[in-house]
C-alpha cells in the first residue's frame, strides 16, 4: 500500500502566517503538522510516500527531504493550481500504479489510529464482497461545511453530497481515504463541480453509482482542520495534554517547573515558572518570565520579562517585556516588544519577520 499526502493548499485561512510558510508546515506542539501524518503513514507500516505540493513546493521539499529520516522514500508530485482533491489523485497516477493507497490531507490532525484504519480496510478487502474504498466519518454540529456521507442499513455509504444547503446526515467526511486502483476510473470519469474542482465526493460517488462497496468508520475521538487560529491552537492543546515531562536544558533553582512540561537540549531558563503543558524549544531562552499552560515556543526563541500562555510562538521569535500574550500564534523570526509598560493582554497574530512595539 502506498500513501498520497496532500500539501499543496495555500492557506489563505491562514494568513499573515501562509504568505511566508507553508500552512502544513506550521508548528503544533513544536512540530509541523504534515509531519504527524507522514509519522502516521510509517507507523502503519506506509512507507512509499506521494506529497502533493503547489506554490511553497520549495519549502515542503526542504522539510521533507527524501523521507529516510522517518525510514520512508517521498515523491513529490506538483500541482500547479488547486483543482480539487480528485485532481490530486489524477496527477499523481504514476506513482501510485494499480496499488491500494491511503489519501491523507496535509493540514489535518486527528486522534485515529491509522495503522487500525488500514487494517481494516484490508481485512475487508479479503471478504466475498470487498469494498473499493473506505472513508473516515465524524459527527458534526455544522455538517454544511463539508463533504457529507449518507448510509444505508448496512452501514455502506449510498450518497456523497459536498457542502450541502439541506444536509441529509450529520457525517462529514474526514480528511482520510482509502482506494483501491478503481479510484483512477473514477477520477478521470467524473466533471469539474460548478467551482471549477475534481471533488472526491464526485469520484467516490461515481464507485456508488456503479456498484461498488463504499466501506465507513465512525471517529469517535477528535479531529481538527488547522486551517485557522482557532481550531490550530486547539490542536496545540490537545497534543500538548498527552507529552511526557522531560528537561534536557539548562533550568536554574531560582525557576519553577509544575505539570507535563518539556525542555530541549540547549534551552536555557532563568528565573521563570513554567507551568505545563507546555514545550520550549531547542536553544531557546526563557528569562523572568511566566510561560503558562498549553504552550508551544519554538526552538531559539527569546522571552524576557514576559507571560505567554495558550499560544504558539515560532522559531527565533523574540517576546520581550509584554505583560501578557495569550491565544495567540507569533511567525517565525519576529518580535513583541512593549517600551512602556501597561497592564494590559494581547491577542496577536503575526507572520514572520514582523516587529510589533506596544508603546
Amino acid at each position: 500500500m502506498k500513501a498520497l499526502i496532500l500539501a499543496g493548499g495555500a492557506g489563505t485561512r491562514l494568513r499573515p502566517i501562509t504568505h511566508t510558510s507553508a500552512k502544513q508546515l506550521v508548528p503544533v506542539a513544536n512540530k509541523p503538522i504534515l509531519f504527524y501524518g507522514i509519522e502516521a503513514m510509517v507507523s502503519a507500516g506506509i512507507t512509499e510516500i506521494g506529497v502533493i505540493v503547489g506554490d511553497t513546493r520549495a519549502e515542503v521539499m526542504g522539510a521533507l527531504g527524501d523521507g529516510s529520516q522517518w525510514g520512508a522514500k517521498i515523491t513529490f508530485i506538483p500541482q500547479d493550481e488547486p483543482l480539487g482533491l480528485a485532481h490530486c489523485v489524477l496527477i499523481a497516477a504514476d506513482f501510485l500504479g494499480d496499488d491500494d493507497f491511503v489519501m491523507y490531507l496535509g493540514d489535518n490532525l486527528l486522534e485515529q489510529d491509522l495503522a487500525a484504519f488500514v487494517h481494516a480496510f484490508e481485512s475487508a478487502r479479503l471478504s466475498s464482497e470487498p469494498p473499493t474504498a473506505q472513508i473516515l466519518l465524524k459527527k458534526v454540529p455544522d455538517p454544511h461545511r463539508f463533504g457529507i456521507a449518507e448510509l444505508d442499513a448496512a452501514g455502506n455509504v449510498i450518497r456523497l453530497v459536498e457542502k450541502p444547503a439541506d444536509p441529509p446526515t450529520d457525517l462529514a467526511l474526514v480528511g482520510v481515504y482509502l482506494f483501491d486502483r478503481t479510484i483512477n476510473d473514477a477520477v478521470r470519469a467524473i466533471a469539474p463541480s460548478p467551482r471549477g474542482e475534481l471533488e472526491i465526493t464526485d469520484a467516490i460517488q461515481w464507485l456508488v453509482d456503479q456498484g461498488k462497496i463504499v466501506r465507513q468508520e465512525l471517529l469517535t475521538g477528535w479531529w481538527i482542520d488547522t486551517g485557522k487560529l482557532t481550531p490550530l491552537l486547539e490542536a496545540n492543546r490537545l497534543l500538548l495534554e498527552v507529552i511526557e515531562p522531560r528537561v534536557d536544558g539548562d533550568v536554574d533553582e531560582a525557576s519553577s517547573l509544575d505539570g507535563r512540561v518539556v525542555i530541549e537540549e540547549g534551552a536555557v531558563i532563568r528565573n521563570s515558572t513554567l507551568r505545563g503543558p507546555l514545550v520550549i524549544g531547542k536553544e531557546a531562552r526563557i528569562i523572568d518570565s511566566f510561560i503558562g499552560p498549553f504552550t508551544a515556543i519554538g526552538n531559539g526563541c527569546e522571552v524576557v520579562n514576559s507571560e505567554v500562555e495558550h499560544s504558539v510562538i515560532m522559531e527565533r521569535s523574540r517576546i520581550i517585556d509584554i505583560t501578557r500574550l495569550e491565544d495567540s500564534l507569533i511567525g517565525r523570526e519576529a518580535e513583541v516588544i512593549r517600551s512602556q509598560k501597561r497592564p494590559r493582554a494581547l491577542r496577536l497574530m503575526i507572520g514572520d519577520h514582523c516587529q510589533i512595539d506596544t508603546e
